[in-house]
This record gives structure tokens, C-alpha cells and sequence, in this order.
């Protein structure tokens, strides 16, 4: 059964293996430092991770951030990131479960925009999202990698 909810705090092992299924490896060592920050995320009321839940095994996510803002009327906007969804679970609808989930936390919020960047070349990526009504005309995304 399909369930979209907020994660709690004890998802953390299951979220790292899911994040780890989208790069076939581990990517991330479960230890104090990222305890702490997953402490700090599940805290914070601006940061909302958003997961599909089906029979008990997540199988895909998204974060979405609010930021507040002092432009468009003093209206917040959102950011969508690290959206993932187990390559077995793909096609299935988890990930637009939980990205319109993230859409209405945003419109909740009064936020003006959601915006999102991928790393996908793949055009069926980009469909994907522009099904949703994400559009890829009206902006230029840049990324400076720190």
C-alpha cells in the first residue's frame, strides 16, 4: 500500500540505502557527522523530506526547502532536490507522489515558484518533469560545484 508522508527521524537507514540505489554504491557512511545532520534536517521546518512508502520499503524521495525571501512581495520559494526513486519502483508514480506533495507544501507555504535542477541528459527526464509543469524555458540554471 502506498503511503506519502514526511520522514521521520527513524528513516535515516532506509533513506541512505535508497539514496545509495540511485548511484549503485554506498554514498553515504551512516556516523555521527551524518546523524547530525540528519538531526538538523528533521528538525528544521523549512526542510521537508518527502517519501513513498510501499508495503513498509521506501522506494522514492524528494526534498523540498522553503526559503524565505524579500522580493515577489516577500513570498518564499521553494528548491526540489535529491529526488530518487529505486530503479525497481520506476514508472510506477512514487516519484510524482512526491513531488506533488512537495507542491503543495510549497503552495501551503505561499511560496511564488518551485524550482529544481537535474543532472540528466536523458529527455525523458526532462519530460518527466515538464509533465508536472515544471519548465525549462523560463529560467538558467548555473551551478558553481564548491
Amino acid at each position: 500500500m502506498l503511503k506519502i508522508r514526511e520522514a521521520q527521524n527513524t528513516d535515516l537507514d532506509r533513506l541512505l540505502e535508497l539514496y545509495s540505489a540511485l548511484y549503485g554504491k554506498s554514498i553515504l557512511e551512516k556516523n555521527d557527522d551524518t546523524v547530525r545532520i540528519w538531526n538538523h534536517i528533521i528538525t528544521d521546518s523549512m526542510h521537508h523530506v518527502i517519501v513513498a512508502e510501499d508495503s513498509g520499503k521506501l522506494v522514492s524521495t524528494c526534498t523540498c526547502v522553503i526559503i524565505p525571501n524579500l522580493t515577489y512581495d516577500q513570498r518564499p520559494y521553494a528548491i526540489v532536490e535529491n529526488i530518487v526513486t529505486h530503479s525497481e519502483h520506476r514508472a510506477q508514480g512514487y516519484a510524482s507522489a512526491c513531488l506533488q506533495q512537495a507542491q503543495r507544501i510549497a503552495e501551503a507555504e505561499n511560496c511564488y515558484k518551485i524550482s529544481l535542477a537535474t543532472q540528466s541528459k536523458l529527455e525523458s527526464t526532462h519530460k518527466f518533469y515538464e509533465k508536472l509543469g515544471y519548465n525549462k524555458d523560463d529560467m538558467t540554471a548555473f551551478t558553481l560545484w564548491l
